[in-house]
């Protein structure tokens, strides 16, 4: 079978439509369908069931989805063993990572970078979604969380403080000290209400009405310059807005461990290491904003 039939079936089962599977891996969507057409062709029989809610595996599809993803993970195993060859210190390097990592520190990086190696292109994406390092959807990673698998190679890179802000103009019309249902807060949807500073900025303020609430911390953070109510923000993002007040408490919510990953494959890749090099410098010059002092 083509590698890149069987490549469109996955895509395909995944995106449960054609539209979405072609704009994955940069294909037309009548690529996309002649590519499954084949592969069924030559199988004899109907991989994907089209229904109204998308296209569904059939039992056959079921029973080859194991093997596609197999055949999927080598096929990209050798990518990556490639690709760890190169020793040109040109080339893009895509670098998944939270937004005020993104908003705060990526310039700054990328910056450094380029005073050394100008023909490094730095794809940034500061998107909630993990991005998969295995299936080269980015080449480095920056999360909140440790990293799982033992193909990833990762570290802690930083720990961030957080901490209660509200704006000067909201705290001359409420009392800190008053109870929760006093008060409005700026919090995150219902996907991150299992962070640790979300139940702790909740625990704070038991039955105060939530104002706005968004996955963005630049939209909380300007949420409370606005004045809408109180958030729990890293201090390193929320120190530098004029007019927002860090409220001083007793209590602390828990700060929060930050992790550089990389394949192991393309650890030493020199490209990939340039960048690593970069964040390290930048990281290691702003321990003492991450941890809010």
């Amino acid at each position: 079978m083509d590698w890149d039939d069987v490549r469109s079936f996955l895509a395909i089962a995944r995106a449960r439509s054609l539209s979405g599977a072609a704009r994955d891996l940069g294909v037309r969507q009548s690529t996309m369908s002649r590519r499954l057409d084949a592969l069924e062709a030559k199988a004899g029989a109907r991989l994907l069931q089209r229904t109204p809610s998308g296209y569904e595996l059939t039992a056959l599809g079921e029973a080859v989805l194991g093997n596609a993803e197999r055949m999927e993970a080598e096929a990209m195993a050798v990518d990556r063993i490639v690709q760890g060859r190169d020793v040109e210190l040109t080339g893009v390097v895509r670098v998944t990572t939270v937004e005020f990592v993104s908003d705060m520190l990526m310039p700054e990086v990328v910056r450094r970078l380029h005073a050394r190696y100008p023909g490094i292109t730095v794809d940034v994406l500061s998107d909630p979604r993990s991005f998969n390092l295995s299936r080269r959807e980015a080449d480095l990673a920056i999360r909140m969380v440790r990293f799982e698998g033992n193909q990833m190679v990762s570290r802690r890179i930083a720990t961030v403080t957080s901490a209660l802000y509200a704006s000067a103009e909201y705290l001359a019309r409420h009392d800190v000290a008053a109870a929760g249902c006093d008060h409005a807060i700026v919090t995150v949807l219902e996907d991150q209400l299992h962070l640790p500073e979300a139940r702790w900025l909740e625990a704070q303020f038991p039955g105060a009405r939530a104002a706005l609430r968004s996955n963005s911390r630049s939209t909380q953070l300007a949420a409370v310059a606005a004045g809408l109510g109180i958030a729990c923000l890293p201090c390193m993002m929320a120190d530098a807005m004029p007019g927002v007040v860090r409220l001083d408490r007793a209590d602390t919510p828990p700060p929060r461990e930050v992790w550089l990953g990389v394949h192991a494959d393309l650890r030493h890749m020199p490209r990939i290491r340039a960048v690593i090099d970069a964040l390290d410098e930048v990281f290691a010059g702003n321990r003492e904003r991450f941890a809010g002092l």
